[in-house]
């Protein structure tokens, strides 16, 4: 296919501009004539002209041309609407015979239908029309599609008929130019001419590189130096002083657009730009990178903050631990003394001669300094044990504080005069602190802080008000300015007017009392009904006994019948590389038309060099790596096609269209409907300690490392993917895939292990619409919660915690509304609340009304569960999914020893996609070729039920070579599809 130039749409796209539809229901709803359309049709005398205007008049209304522009851009009359339009006039299409032939005739019964319609034909006076509806559009988005839609629309609007697709892509292509152009004279309009020469000495040599480039090298490990380094670039950015005002001039969406941009372009690359683009984009790129610096300065604080306690908190361990040998003599001795003493009071003997002859005076004289010890050991504050590393706060604290502005509400108006003093304090060289200076840090700590002399002890103050200052920025109670991670925390949240529909939509009462009424009843019922059936023992595989619940575990439920189905169905598959499979797999879905280019938006042109680009993440192998061991592509081409093509929402759009025709195959319905899925982590290794090598989780050993939360559709399709810390809690994640994946599946059912739930993930997956089942390791540990008083449930008593407490509920119900608004529109990530929300020191009452719903659909779900044992089937199915993906991925992502070596969180996400990518196309392959095995032994009669296939998995790779030498050119030439595996005539790749 030859390439158009300047190409706005994609083939498919432009079908789509004027797609007639093929199924019942469109026909019906677009072209169902009235009875005035069945009086003009039937003025016309003859059968042929009858059915010919029938058409035009169909056309004319959607999508709004004339029968003779359809016929030249399709060759000939759509059937399906020739047969709908012919069956409502009782004629055939067989009637239509010469019409379309007969070129005059047409012409005048569309300029007639056209007149009676109130419509008019295009001319060349309608294109600067056009391209102004283009510009418009554009003016918030680059995307083609859109911008031609936005054409179409302002032509329908203004009651003109279409022109041709080519006229329409043309003025889409002038307008989004306008568009561009004028988005960025509106960044640089007001540019002083100081900041414009700041501007174009970015580029400009600094040590090596140029300053832009500089700025980009962000420093990712937790180190003092670093934060120092970070705050010296921020003065940098702030120093070229780019009003934030100049954000709001443009569409929110093109400044991403442009961020997006300068993030991922080189200097180099910008430096080429036309002065307003290059100076536009790095407007959109400072004010971002602001913000970007103020958030690393802050979470390598945060970091640093939590391991100098972390420490303490270790040592005193350690000190606490070598002692053990002497508390168990001391307490040994202990015993005797108090069986002595009790022994003297029984026989009237003198105690302390009968201390002194069993135990000793001057062995428990000898004992008492050991004893204080361990006790002021035990009894230490990890305040105080942090004190020993005050040197290393003191390398980064005063520069973070004097660097950064810090606000915060009238509660926390303690926390800011604390931080004020500090600076004063760091200014002047002065050690002494007043002696009224505030502390708004716990209790505990002021009385560790003032000494019994009543002086505030420096080095303890500062430490505890540093370590304040991290827990409120993490709640949101202070927040910084100009920045988007620690920003105040109402402002996450919509209001209350923008909320409201929202909330509405998803069925949620407007006041608590109707949804505390609603489930206050069936929460009632419930366990009353639950009650009679424990007393029956009547519920399946669930036992009371002693006051404790009792729940056989769950079987595996697959047949020897369906284990051997499986195993003829993976011997038949073909035997394939992984280039040739995704090279099949982008010809089949068209998934390599998501990775547009960064700045012209079109598609990329070098097919293997993006596959190649794809499977170096997915591999872990890298770049220069897989350029060596490739033939077909270069480092250079790779290199090339990674900074201009391969971004986050690039990968993001990929996936979906590999999910949404996996998700179309009528095969993948042998597994699921795709409306239950499931999600897991699993660890990866990271690079050196010290180097950004993630965190430790002791579950997973000792080796720093990261996880890849993945979410799987019951069609064993991965949907979602986060990196996130090894030691940072999975739960927060959960609602992150499921609110904001951009697949065609309809997801009300999902599961998770213990690690995933929390009252707080109840609570929001049931108010968004989703049945969130986790499988619960502690299950019969977990209290029933009551809306009614617990005496209302007398045999239920031991399974039975607090009563709910529905007024905090009622007082703060407005706010769980604009919380779930706020999510449910994509305002505000889920896993960004949730985290805000833990970090408070005191319970935030948004945080206690969220727990409270949590333990009522908690406790919904666990009745769910003790009484459906087809529910716990279904959660172990579903993480049973997640396993079988877990151990493909261990295939793939081998190089490197399957550790995770990127520095940056950016680089990291891209493996983790690249890996899902190549996942979900082995997936869609494998589905493919089983469905063509399933065929192939049916028609040799063989039985192939689908309650057997239903245990087959298309996880499997036993057949995919993923290693060796990856042959691009072989594998883009192999076109059509592969034979099954079949004896005596075995292929292999």
């Amino acid at each position: 296919m030859t390439k158009r130039k300047h190409q706005l749409l994609t083939e498919s796209e432009r079908g789509q501009i004027l797609a007639i539809p093929t199924d019942r229901d469109h026909l019906a709803r677009l072209y169902t004539f009235e009875p005035a359309d069945i009086e003009i049709i039937g003025a016309r005398r003859e059968r042929r002209n009858r059915l010919g205007v029938a058409l035009q008049l169909a056309l004319l209304r959607h999508p709004g041309i004339a029968l003779a522009q359809l016929i030249r851009d399709r060759g000939a009359i759509p059937h399906d609407l020739a047969a709908f339009v012919a069956e409502q006039l009782g004629l055939r299409v067989t009637d239509l015979a010469d019409y379309a032939a007969r070129d005059q005739t047409m012409t005048d019964h569309a300029r007639e239908l056209a007149a009676r319609l109130g419509l008019r034909g295009p001319t060349r006076a309608d294109i600067p029309f056009m391209i102004e509806a283009a510009a418009k559009t554009a003016w918030a988005t680059d995307k083609g599609m859109t911008i031609a839609s936005g054409v179409v629309t302002a032509l329908r609007e203004a009651r003109i008929l279409l022109p041709s697709i080519s006229t329409i892509e043309r003025a889409s292509s002038a307008g989004r130019a306008r568009a561009r152009k004028q988005a960025a004279y509106a960044l640089i309009a007001d540019l002083s001419t100081e900041q414009v020469q700041a501007l174009d000495q970015l580029f400009d040599d600094a040590g090596g590189m140029s300053q832009l480039a500089f700025l980009k090298t962000i420093p990712v490990a937790a180190k003092p130096d670093h934060i120092r380094q970070i705050l010296d670039r921020l003065r940098q950015v702030r120093k070229i002083g780019i009003s934030r005002e100049v954000a709001g001039r443009i569409h929110a969406d093109r400044l991403r657009q442009y961020v997006t941009e300068g993030r991922a372009s080189p200097a180099y690359m910008t430096e080429r730009y036309i002065p307003s683009r290059r100076r536009a984009t790095l407007v959109a790129f400072l004010l971002d990178l602001e913000e970007r610096l103020t958030d690393s300065a802050l979470e390598m604080a945060d970091k640093l903050i939590g391991s100098i306690f972390t420490r303490a908190k270790n040592a005193q361990t350690r000190n606490y631990a070598t002692t053990s040998k002497n508390v168990a003599r001391l307490m040994l001795i202990f015993r005797r003394t108090i069986d002595t003493l009790t022994d003297a009071v029984d026989t009237g003997e003198d105690p302390i001669e009968a201390l002194d002859a069993s135990v000793g005076w001057n062995t428990l004289l000898r004992a008492r300094p050991e004893v204080a010890t361990i006790a002021e050991t035990a009894s230490l504050d990890p305040l105080t044990v942090a004190a020993d590393r005050y040197a290393t706060l003191r390398k980064f604290a005063p520069d973070l504080l004097e660097a950064l502005q810090f606000r915060a509400g009238k509660g926390s108006a303690k926390t800011i005069a604390a931080i004020e003093i500090l600076r004063t304090l760091n200014k002047s060289g002065k050690r002494d602190l007043p002696s009224d200076a505030p502390m708004p840090f716990r209790k505990e700590w002021r009385k560790i802080v003032v000494g019994d002399d009543g002086k505030i002890n420096r080095r303890l103050w500062e430490i505890a008000t540093i370590a304040h200052l991290r827990n409120k920025l993490r709640s949101g109670d202070v927040w910084v300015e100009r920045s988007a991670g620690y920003r105040r925390f109402d402002s996450y949240l919509l209001s209350v007017p923008k909320a409201k529909p929202i909330v509405s939509a998803l069925g949620l009462p407007p006041t608590a009392g109707e949804w505390l009424e609603q489930r206050g009843r069936e929460l009632d019922w419930r366990l009353k009904k639950f009650a009679q059936r424990l007393k029956r023992d009547a519920l399946e595989g669930v036992r009371y006994r002693d006051a404790r619940l009792q729940i056989s575990p769950v079987r595996a439920i697959a047949t020897p019948d369906a284990e051997a189905l499986a195993d003829r169905l993976d011997a038949m598959m073909p035997r394939i590389r992984i280039t040739e499979l995704l090279h099949e797999v982008a010809r089949e879905t068209g998934f390599l038309a998501a990775f547009t280019n960064l700045r012209t938006g079109e598609p990329c042109p070098n097919e293997n060099a993006l596959l190649a680009t794809i499977l170096a993440d997915a591999t872990n192998l890298g770049l220069s790596r897989m350029a060596a061991a490739s033939q077909g592509v270069t480092r250079d081409q790779l290199l090339w096609t990674h900074d201009a093509y391969i971004r986050d929402d690039s990968y993001r759009a990929a996936l979906a269209v590999l999910i949404n025709a996996h998700h179309r195959l009528p095969f993948s319905r042998v597994w699921g409907d795709g409306t239950t899925s499931s999600s897991d982590g699993q660890f990866f290794r990271g690079a050196k300690r010290g180097a950004s090598g993630g965190d430790i989780n002791a579950r997973y050993g000792v080796d720093h490392g990261f996880s890849f939360y993945t979410h799987n559709s019951d069609q064993r399709a991965p949907y979602h993917v986060n990196v996130i810390s090894a030691a940072t809690h999975e739960a927060p994640y959960v609602l992150d895939g499921l609110t904001s994946h951009g697949t065609d599946l309809k997801i009300a059912e999902h599961y998770t292990d213990t690690g995933g739930a929390t009252d707080h993930v109840f609570a929001l997956c049931a108010m968004l619409g989703f049945r969130f089942c986790p499988r619960l390791r502690d299950f019969p540990d977990r209290r029933l919660a009551t809306i009614a008083p617990v005496a209302a449930y007398p045999s239920l008593t031991p399974l039975l915690g607090k009563r709910i407490r529905s007024d905090i509920i009622a007082e703060q119900w407005d706010d769980v509304l604009r919380l779930v608004g706020s999510i449910k529109a994509g305002h505000v990530a889920p896993s960004v609340m949730l985290r805000k929300l833990a970090a408070y020191e005191r319970q935030n009452q948004l945080d206690v009304a969220l727990q409270e719903i949590g333990k009522i659909e908690r406790t919904l779900f666990m009745l769910d569960w003790l009484e459906n044992p087809d529910l716990r089937r279904r959660c172990h199915a579903g993480l049973n999914n997640s396993e079988q993906r877990h151990a493909l991925t261990q295939a793939i992502y081998t190089f490197r020893q399957g550790r995770i070596i990127d520095r940056s969180h950016e680089a990291q996400k891209y493996r983790a996609s690249g890996l899902n990518l190549v996942i979900a196309a082995i997936v869609y392959w494998n589905t493919i070729y089983m469905d063509a095995a399933a065929q192939h032994l049916r028609s040799t009669s063989v039985a192939v039920p689908d309650d057997l296939l239903a245990h087959t998995s298309p996880v499997g790779w036993e057949h995919i070579a993923f290693s060796g030498d990856f042959l691009w050119d072989r594998a883009a030439a192999s076109n059509g599809r592969k034979a099954l595996n079949l004896p005596p005539d075995s292929r292999v790749a």
